[in-house]
C-alpha cells in the first residue's frame, strides 16, 4: 500500500493542507468537455499527471498514442494568465488564461 496517496472527498475545504489537484468545480468543467468530445468521437481516453508544480489532464485520440492535448493548472504561476494552460504533446503552450471555463469554452478544438 502506498502511504503517499491521500483520498480527498471534498477538496473545497479552505484549510486543506495542500492544493495539488483540480478543485471539484474545475474537474467538473473538464469532465463535461471530455464527455462532449468523446460523444463527438474526437477523444477516446484521458490520463492525469500530478506534480508539485502543476496538475494536468491529458486527452488521447487512441490509448496507444501520445496525448493530443494537456489541460494544466499551475499552482504557483509567474503570471496570472499562466494559471491554466492547454499544451500539445510536446509541451508547447497553445492557449493560456487565468479562467479555466473561458479557456475551454473559447477553444476551437478542431482547429487547435
Amino acid at each position: 500500500m502506498n502511504k503517499n496517496l491521500k483520498l480527498v472527498i471534498n477538496n473545497s475545504i479552505k484549510n486543506f493542507e495542500e492544493k495539488y489537484f483540480f478543485e471539484k468545480n474545475e474537474l467538473k468543467i473538464i469532465l463535461d468537455l471530455y464527455a462532449k468530445m468523446v460523444s463527438a468521437g474526437s477523444w477516446k481516453d484521458y490520463g492525469l499527471n500530478i506534480s508539485s508544480r502543476q496538475v494536468g489532464f491529458s486527452v488521447f485520440k487512441n490509448a496507444t498514442e501520445n496525448a493530443l492535448y494537456k489541460i494544466c493548472k499551475n499552482f504557483k504561476p509567474n503570471n496570472k494568465n499562466l494559471k491554466y494552460l492547454i499544451t500539445d504533446s510536446k509541451g508547447k503552450i497553445l492557449k493560456n488564461s487565468f479562467d479555466l471555463k473561458s479557456l475551454l469554452k473559447n477553444t476551437n478544438w478542431k482547429k487547435l
